[in-house]
């Protein structure tokens, strides 16, 4: 099943369709369907398909120009003597269609390039000597190594810098749109099956609409035969080395180590080494830098990294913590004794990042115009789940509860504690808003300065 990416498509749509030759970057974390999208948008077209892979340079030649070969229907091409991707690209475009735009795909680019480092030279001399100027060629790069993509291709030292065309940056689907991978569901399930899978595709499609979200979570994270109980440690083994230290970070990371000197001593890594690490995690996707937003300058001392991949989030707190115990007792009784107990808390930080990610759909829908920024904030004495920041001299402060809540006196009580702790350093307007997974009737009455918000107002 194919969902969303109707913004993605047309861009790619728009490139195909002018009268100029185009050379667009795609790019994102893995997982996210960034190889779907170019498969959809190549469906009716005449294209150059490459999946580039760890193997010796020559092998992977050799296998573009047998693939070249059969979709140009040219089988010369399959001996042709070539010994590097200019000379390869040369060959090949002379035998482009001269009727019709034709693409070229690179998948999978960071792995091509990293055993061939003439490959960018290679497409930067093709596009400048013949590509640019013939208009009927498309040139998409697809890589998974947002940091690789972002400093290899697109960046200031990169041969190809200054021509692409358009650029993607595929992200995992908003929780709106990963709520279409489950038609059928509740709200709440839609909602708890995003905070295990995220926006990745492939994990909402794992996730049965027949069962239940706990059944789900026993059948494919608690089954060591299932895809998804491994599925963290291919990643991880997949782009990066000394995996020893990146499991001890992100084991330390899940269990709320957050800072350099907590991460560092929690794991033992020396501090002035975590930033090597930390900084290939937030390249590849999986970890974030998070600040307490003021709106003033952010120090360096403030920050803390969090799990931005919810489904390491997930694994690192129940999986990898308990193979020993999943494997001798099995997936039911991990469910029962080990995640169970503990889900609803894990549920309740998951629904502040939902907060957070709903807050601009808010904005628009109460035809709010100012600019603003979302985050939160925290200090030594105070956490404050949501923070929306307004170029209108209006600051927004709220409070998130996936649980339960039974006076709404003490709740709002709770949260005007609160504002007087933040420190609005601009003197703003503040406004609170509360959010609940669902609000009791009779609860809830929403005020200028005070606005109530269920889990179907954030959805609807």
């Amino acid at each position: 099943m194919f969902v969303g990416r109707k913004k993605e498509l047309a861009v790619l749509e728009q490139a195909y369709n002018s009268k100029q030759s185009a050379l667009i970057p795609v790019y994102g974390r893995r997982r996210v369907g960034k190889s779907e999208l170019i498969l959809k948008f190549l469906r009716d077209k005449l294209g150059l398909y490459y999946l580039g892979k760890k193997a010796p340079a020559q092998l992977q030649i050799r296998e573009f120009l047998q693939e070249a070969a059969r979709v140009l229907e040219e089988p010369l091409l399959r001996s042709l003597p070539a010994g590097n991707w200019s000379e390869v690209f040369s060959a090949v475009a002379a035998k482009f269609p001269k009727d019709k735009k034709f693409v070229l795909v690179f998948d999978e680019f960071q792995w091509a390039a990293e055993v061939s480092p003439e490959l960018l030279s290679a497409l930067q001399e093709s596009w400048d000597l013949r590509w640019k100027r013939s208009a009927n060629i498309m040139i998409i790069l697809c890589g998974s190594y947002i940091g690789f993509m972002e400093r290899a291709v697109l960046g200031r030292r990169s041969p190809l810098f200054g021509r692409r065309t358009a650029q993607i940056l595929l992200r995992p689907f908003p929780y709106t749109e990963a709520a279409e991978f489950h038609p059928s569901w509740s709200l709440s399930n839609k909602a708890m099956a995003y905070f295990i899978c995220g926006g990745i595709p492939l994990y909402l499609n794992f996730f049965n609409p027949g069962h239940s979200v706990e059944k789900n979570i026993e059948d494919n994270l608690l089954n060591e035969f299932s895809p998804l109980f491994r599925e963290p440690d291919f990643l991880l083994r997949e782009e990066l080395r000394d995996i020893q230290n990146y499991y001890a970070i992100l084991m330390a990371i899940a269990q709320g180590f957050a800072t350099n000197p907590k991460i560092a001593a929690h794991t033992g890594i020396p501090e002035r080494s975590l930033h090597y690490y930390l900084q290939q995690l937030i390249g590849l996707g999986y970890v974030a830098r998070s600040y307490p937003l003021t709106g003033g300058k952010a120090v360096v001392r403030n920050v803390r990294y969090v799990l931005e991949d919810p489904l390491l989030r997930f694994w690192f707190r129940f999986v990898f913590p308990n193979l020993s115990f999943i494997q001798q007792m099995g997936p039911r009784r991990t469910l029962r004794e080990i995640v169970r107990p503990r889900l609803d808390s894990f549920f309740g930080y998951c629904f502040e990042n939902l907060c957070r990610e709903a807050m601009p759909r808010l904005y628009e829908r109460e035809g709010i115009s100012a600019a603003f920024t979302v985050g939160e904030y925290w200090d030594k004495e105070v956490q404050i789940d949501v923070v929306g920041l307004r170029d209108d001299n209006w600051t927004d402060l709220g409070e998130c509860k996936w649980g339960q809540v039974r006076s709404q006196k003490q709740l709002i009580a709770e949260v005007d504690r609160k504002v007087p702790a933040y420190p609005n350093p601009r003197n703003a307007t503040i406004g609170r808003r509360i959010f609940l997974h669902k609000i009791p009737p009779k609860m809830a009455t929403d005020t200028p300065d005070l606005h109530w918000h269920s889990l179907e107002d954030l959805y609807r």
